[in-house]
């Protein structure tokens, strides 16, 4: 099969090819929680499933520093090639890379002793009694996910550059070898040898440990790279720029770390730990479809950089509209299998608990609409990032989560209760695809790019 390059031009059916593999890769990254969770739930107890869960938003706040330099570094080396400038991309890749490592080291050293004064701080807000054993399962999870949340960060810091480099393909497969190894660990560490959220944690690590390790020295080692991991330059400027390149997505995620908790919080004072099961019920299955999304963003940034930085307007304006069609399509299915398959997915992690499957699938009927609309928001914040307008991309992340949700989910369950709770994601996703579309718009001009119908075009 003929080779896709940054360059081409971009059919349904070439972007598809391009994408799947990063699309692919986030879902079998999305799995590893799923797996944990589904052991979690049945081989372990409802406080160890959601003392990971209570915990779990901090480990991914941590995690996202690398995803930032990723995906802000991703965009800018694709910027560079586009201008023909290889060897500035690749000194930039080797320095982000090395950046990024230490940065591993130092947080996971911090967090890894403030792991449980954050636990008892969360449980501690709420008027509602939480167990000893819930804050034991937290503290142990954390403990040892921070210990080696550095392959967490790189982890996610190489799945961006696989696109960058043309091979996104190897990405998928590094990603699906840590999963298997995951799931065969959570079957023998939680499943057989009853280890609980320690065996899930060290699970999870050790498939890490192999899409961390094997890009290191597939981009240091193979010559025939589009970039290559070698000799870096220190430039501050380049560490900056991909930082706030890459803001969004790291205030994204950790705005939606920080809803998380937030979630957890009003769940625990209106239900107790049965609301927080259920929305790691919840949390599971958006994994899996919010990786979709986040896969394609992922993809195809580098292709709407390049043509950025060659200036073709013809063809970055063609992967946009194409990108939003796209998540518009993967949207309305997402939403359709939510609703047929709330019970039989919420079934995997809570038939042992009626309650809790009842919960879950009520609130996951409720949480589907937001699927719907969600794609817009999340590749609207992408495209500015592949535009090197960092800022402009945090102010849709800030606007989708921070602002949005954390009013919705303070608001609405005064009117409504628990309802209003699950309701809330929907109110502040279509908020948010409101805003997204509004700048996306009106940015058409600074960026060249076009998104009026053909239609429309002939008839003016």
């Amino acid at each position: 099969m003929e080779k896709i390059h940054l360059s081409d031009h971009f059919t349904y059916k070439k972007i598809l090819r391009f994408t799947i593999s990063p699309i692919l890769m986030m879902f079998i990254t999305s799995i590893y929680w799923i797996v944990d969770g589904f052991f979690l739930s049945n081989y372990a107890s409802s406080s160890a499933f959601a003392g990971v869960n209570l915990i779990f938003p901090i480990i991914m706040i941590v995690a996202c520093v690398g995803f930032m330099f990723g995906a802000g570094g991703a965009a800018l080396v694709s910027k560079y090639l586009g201008e023909k400038k290889v060897e500035k991309a690749n000194k930039t890749f080797s320095l982000l890379t090395y950046t990024t490592l230490i940065m591993g080291l130092v947080l996971g050293l911090v967090f890894f002793f403030t792991i449980r004064p954050i636990a008892q701080g969360f449980a501690g807000i709420n008027s509602v009694a939480t167990s000893e054993e819930m804050i034991d399962n937290a503290e142990l999870y954390g403990r040892i996910m921070m210990g080696g949340v550095i392959l967490f960060m790189m982890q996610g810091y190489f799945h961006c550059f696989f696109s960058v480099n043309e091979t996104s393909h190897l990405g998928f497969i590094f990603s699906l070898s840590s999963g298997l190894v995951n799931m065969l660990l959570d079957y023998i560490l939680v499943g057989v040898m009853q280890y609980g959220a320690a065996g899930a944690a060290a699970a999870s690590l050790t498939g890490m440990f192999i899409s961390t390790a094997g890009p290191l020295l597939y981009f240091r080692l193979r010559k025939n790279n589009l970039i290559r991991l070698g000799k870096p330059e220190f430039d501050i400027k380049d560490i900056f720029k991909s930082v706030t390149n890459g803001s969004s997505e790291f205030v994204g995620n950790v705005s939606s770390s920080l809803i998380a908790i937030l979630f957890n919080m009003q769940l625990l004072k209106y239900i107790g730990e049965t609301g927080v099961a259920a929305y790691g019920v919840i949390g599971y299955v958006c994994f899996i479809f919010f990786s979709i999304f986040s896969g394609y963003t992922m993809g195809i940034s580098p292709v709407i950089a390049y043509n950025y930085g060659a200036k073709n307007k013809s063809e970055l304006s063609n992967v946009i509209k194409l990108s939003f069609n796209f998540v518009a399509v993967a949207g309305f299915l997402m939403t359709v299998l939510s609703l047929a398959l709330s019970r039989p997915l919420s079934m995997i992690f809570a038939r042992s608990y009626p309650e809790l499957l009842e919960l879950s699938v009520r609130a996951m009927i409720i949480y589907s609409v937001c699927y719907f609309i969600a794609g817009f928001s999340m590749f609207g914040s992408g495209l500015f990032t592949a535009l090197n307008n960092g800022l402009l991309s945090a102010l849709i992340s800030i606007c989708r989560t921070l602002v949005f949700q954390v009013a919705a989910v303070l608001l609405l369950p005064l009117l409504m209760g628990v309802d209003g709770i699950w309701l809330s994601i929907v109110v502040a996703e279509l908020l948010a695809t409101i805003l997204t579309m509004i700048i996306v718009f009106k940015k058409q001009k600074a960026y060249g790019y076009n998104l009026t119908p053909k239609w429309k075009s002939q008839a003016k």
